[in-house]
């Protein structure tokens, strides 16, 4: 498996993400309650560019004519058909057999690395997809 790196981890402030490409593949990574987590751009419905949808909650089991929201900034809702996917495991929220294909991500400390100079500062990590 060779690692490629795709950005600066201290790029990606908490709740944030950020569309990136390695070896002509997109994935979105998103940094959520301090864990990064990175899902192939492609929703498995009709291979929208799921990444490209909107971060947000979702509707929590609640009494009639009562709305709760929870769950901020954990749920994928793709901007072709509104599919929501769970950010932190992948699963669609209805059918849990229907999941976004995962990526595999590595931080580094960049001092430990033999790294074009000046790409990084030295005491920021950096974050990899694995391929």
């Amino acid at each position: 498996m060779e690692r490629y790196p795709v950005m600066r981890a201290d790029e990606l402030p908490e709740g944030g993400h950020k569309i990136v490409e390695a070896r002509g593949i997109s994935f979105g990574i998103y940094r959520i309650k301090g864990e990064y987590y990175a899902w192939r751009n492609v929703c498995p419905h009709a291979g929208a560019p799921v990444c490209r949808g909107k971060v947000c909650g979702t509707r929590l089991p609640s009494l009639v004519y009562e709305y709760k929201y929870g769950r901020e900034n954990e749920i994928l809702r793709c901007p072709w058909h509104g599919w929501e996917f769970d950010l932190l495991t992948g699963e669609h929220l209805v059918d849990p057999e229907t999941k976004l294909r995962q990526g595999k991500l590595e931080l580094s400390d960049p001092k430990l690395e033999n790294l074009e100079p000046g790409l990084l500062e030295a005491d920021q990590n950096f974050i990899y997809i694995l391929l």
